[in-house]
C-alpha cells in the first residue's frame, strides 16, 4: 500500500542531502550573495572596455572565471534547496530572488563575450595558442561569431535571462505545487495518488485493474491542467524561436544544436533510425508482456509492467552500497572512493516527501561534491537509478578535477553516456554473479524496461515529438493543448503501430517531462546510451585498458566535442554503426528474455 507522502520537515535527516557543505547556514549564503554582487560590480568597472588583445582577453577571463565559480555554488544552493520541497515558500523565494540577482550580474558582465567576439579571428586564435585553459572557449567564440549581437542587445538579453526561465519555473510550480491528485479506486479499494507514487509504483503495478485505474485518474487530473501547461510550453518555444531569429540561425534546432557542438545529421539520425529500426523490437517486447500477463488487450498503460512481478526484490539504502561496490569496482579505487563518499558525506537525497521534484538528477557544482536527488522506493530499480546518477557524479568528479570551470561540462550529446555506462556495469555485475534463470530474466528485463525503454523509447519519443514542435515554430506556428496532444499521439502511433492500444490520456504524456525546457535534451539520452553500450562491451572484453580510455574521456570534460570524446573511448559516432549495433543488442536482449521465459514456463 502506498502511503500519503510526509512533509519535508518530518523526514529523517539522514535520508536527506547535506547542503551545509555548500553554505553552513542562511547567513553564510546571504553573505556570499552580497560578496558576488560586489565582485561583479568591481569586475565590470575594472575590465569593461579593456579586452583588446590576446593577453587582456586571458586576464579578463581569469577574473570572470573566479566570479562564475562563486555564482555556481550560490545558484546550486538556491536551486537544490527549492527542488526538494516546492511547497517551501522560503526556499522558493530564495531561488526567485537569486534568479533576479543572477540576471543583473549577467547583464553587468555580458560585455565579456561581446568584447571577445569583437576581437579578430586572428587575435582569438593567438589567445587560444597562448592559453590551454581557454583554448576550447576561444574556438567556440570563433564558431559563434556570426551569431553574436550588438553589445547593448547582448546586455539586454542577459538582463532578461531570469524572465526567460519563467516558463520552466511556472511548469514546475504547476506540476509539483498546484496539481493535487485524488485517490483512485480499483476493485472497491481506494489508493492514494501523486506524481511520485504514480511514476514510482502505480505505473508498473502488476495488478492490471489497479494499474489501469491509476493511469485513468492520473490522466484525468493532468487533463485539467493541459491548457495552462501548453501555454507555458508555447511561451518557452516562442522565446527560443525569437532568440534563434535574432541571432540569425536558420532554425530553432540549429540554434540549440550549436550549444551541443553537434551537426544536424547526428541529431536527425538518432531520431530517424530509432523510430524506424527499434520499433519492431519494442513491439515484440510489448507482445511478450501481453502473453506473460495473459492480457486480452495490450494498452499504453501496460508498457511499464515488469516481466516477472514476483521477482522484484526489495532493497534498503544500506544494501545498495554493496551493489554499487560490486558493480563499479571495475572503474578503479579512485572512482569507488567517490561512490563511498556519496553515501558517507550525504550527497544523496533519498527521502520521499510532499513537494519534492519527481524523477532523479545529479548536480555537481564546480569545486564541490555532487548532490543526487532520488525518491527511494525500496525496489531494485532504485539501484539502477542510483548507479545512473552516480555515473553523472563520477563524470563531473573527474572533469572538475582536470578542467577549469569553462571546460568542465561536456556537450549534452555526451552527458548521458557516463550515467548509462554505470547502468550497464550494474547489469553485467548482476548477470555474472547468478546462474538462476529467473534472476537472469529479471536482470535482462530490467535493462530493457528501465535502461533502454527509458532512454531509447521514452526520451526518444519525446525527441521525435519535440522536433515536430520546433518544425511548427520554424514555420511560424504556435502550439496549444490540442496540437500538442495530436502531435504526441501521432508519434506514439508511429512507433507502436497496432501492437498496443493507446489509452485515453496517452497523448498527455508530454505534460510529464521537464526536458522540453532544457533545449534539445531528450534525444541525447539515446545518444549517450549508444556510446555507453559500446563502451560497456569494451570494458567487459578488454578490462583495464578500456577503463583507462573511459576515464580519460571523462576527464576531458567539455574540452572536446562529443565525437572527439567518443573517439577517445574508441567509438566512432560519426557513422550509423554504433547506433545500429546498439539496436541489434536490444533485440538480442528481448530474444533472451523470451527464451528464458519459455525455459521457466517449462520447469
Amino acid at each position: 500500500m502506498v502511503k500519503s507522502l510526509p512533509k519535508r520537515t518530518a523526514v529523517n535527516e539522514q535520508e536527506t542531502w547535506n547542503l551545509n557543505t555548500l553554505f553552513e547556514d542562511e547567513r553564510a549564503y546571504q553573505h556570499a550573495v552580497k560578496d558576488a554582487e560586489s565582485q561583479a560590480a568591481a569586475f565590470s568597472r575594472d575590465y569593461k572596455g579593456t579586452i583588446t588583445d590576446a593577453n587582456s582577453a586571458i586576464r579578463a577571463l581569469d577574473a570572470y572565471r573566479s566570479l562564475q565559480e562563486k555564482l555556481v555554488k550560490i545558484s546550486s544552493y538556491a536551486e537544490l534547496a527549492a527542488s526538494v520541497d516546492l511547497t517551501d515558500d522560503a526556499a522558493q523565494m530564495r531561488e526567485s530572488q537569486f534568479g533576479s540577482i543572477a540576471a543583473k550580474i549577467a547583464s553587468q558582465t555580458s560585455f565579456v563575450m561581446s568584447e571577445l567576439t569583437e576581437l579578430s579571428e586572428e587575435t582569438l586564435k593567438q589567445a587560444s595558442e597562448q592559453s590551454d585553459d581557454y583554448a576550447a572557449l576561444f574556438e567556440k567564440i570563433i564558431r559563434e561569431k556570426p551569431y553574436q549581437l550588438h553589445p547593448e542587445v547582448e546586455k539586454t538579453l542577459a538582463a532578461l535571462s531570469s524572465s526567460f526561465q519563467a516558463p520552466y519555473s511556472l511548469y514546475n510550480t504547476t506540476k509539483m505545487a498546484d496539481i493535487r491528485f485524488p485517490d483512485f479506486t480499483a476493485d472497491g479499494k481506494n489508493y492514494p495518488l501523486s506524481y511520485v507514487s504514480f511514476e514510482g509504483k502505480w505505473e508498473s503495478e502488476p495488478e492490471t485493474a489497479v494499474r489501469r485505474a491509476a493511469f485513468e485518474t492520473f490522466s484525468d487530473t493532468l487533463r485539467n491542467y493541459q491548457h495552462t501547461t501548453a501555454k507555458t510550453y508555447d511561451m518557452h518555444v516562442q522565446m527560443e524561436k525569437t532568440t534563434a531569429d535574432l541571432r540569425g540561425y536558420d532554425s530553432v534546432i540549429d540554434y540549440l544544436l550549436m550549444e551541443q557542438d553537434v551537426d544536424r545529421s547526428m541529431y536527425n539520425r538518432q531520431i530517424d533510425v530509432i523510430m524506424k529500426d527499434l520499433a519492431p523490437h519494442m513491439r515484440k517486447y510489448a507482445k511478450l508482456l501481453q502473453k506473460i500477463y495473459g492480457l486480452d488487450e495490450m494498452t499504453f498503460a501496460d508498457l511499464k509492467i515488469p516481466v516477472d512481478p514476483s521477482y522484484e526484490p526489495s532493497i534498503t539504502v544500506e544494501e545498495s552500497k554493496q551493489y554499487m561496490t560490486g558493480a563499479l569496482s571495475v572503474m578503479g579505487e579512485y572512482y569507488l572512493d567517490m561512490v563511498n563518499r556519496a553515501y558517507s558525506e550525504r550527497w544523496i537525497d533519498f527521502a520521499q516527501n510532499e513537494g519534492k521534484s519527481t524523477g532523479a538528477f545529479c548536480a555537481s557544482p564546480y569545486g564541490s561534491g555532487s548532490f543526487i536527488l532520488i525518491s527511494w522506493t525500496g525496489s531494485m530499480e532504485d539501484v539502477f537509478v542510483l548507479a545512473h546518477e552516480l555515473g553523472h557524479a563520477g563524470h563531473f568528479h573527474h572533469a572538475n578535477e582536470a578542467q577549469n570551470l569553462f571546460n568542465s561540462e561536456s556537450s549534452l550529446y555526451f552527458i548521458e553516456a557516463p550515467s548509462t555506462m554505470n547502468e550497464m556495469l550494474m547489469a553485467n555485475h548482476l548477470l555474472k554473479n547468478s546462474n538462476d534463470p529467473k534472476f537472469k530474466r529479471w536482470v535482462l528485463s530490467s535493462i530493457v524496461s528501465r535502461t533502454y525503454y527509458h532512454n531509447f523509447v521514452t526520451h526518444l519519443l519525446e525527441a521525435a515529438f519535440q522536433r515536430k514542435v520546433y518544425e511548427l515554430a520554424d514555420a511560424g506556428g504556435n502550439v496549444n493543448a490540442s496540437i500538442l496532444n495530436e502531435l504526441k499521439r501521432g508519434v506514439l502511433e508511429e512507433f507502436w503501430g497496432d501492437s498496443i492500444t493507446l489509452n485515453k490520456g496517452a497523448e498527455l504524456t508530454w505534460m510529464r517531462q521537464p526536458h522540453y525546457y532544457m533545449g534539445l535534451y531528450p534525444y541525447t539520452y539515446s545518444a549517450g546510451l549508444t556510446i555507453s553500450t559500446e563502451m560497456a562491451k569494451r570494458v567487459l572484453h578488454e578490462g583495464e585498458p578500456a577503463v583507462k580510455d573511459w576515464i580519460q574521456a571523462l576527464r576531458a570534460g567539455g574540452s572536446k566535442k562529443p565525437a572527439e570524446l567518443a573517439k577517445m573511448a574508441g567509438i566512432d559516432i560519426t557513422t550509423e554503426k554504433p547506433l545500429r549495433d546498439t539496436i541489434s543488442y536490444i533485440g538480442e536482449l528481448i530474444d533472451q528474455i523470451g527464451k528464458l521465459t519459455e525455459e521457466i514456463d517449462a520447469q
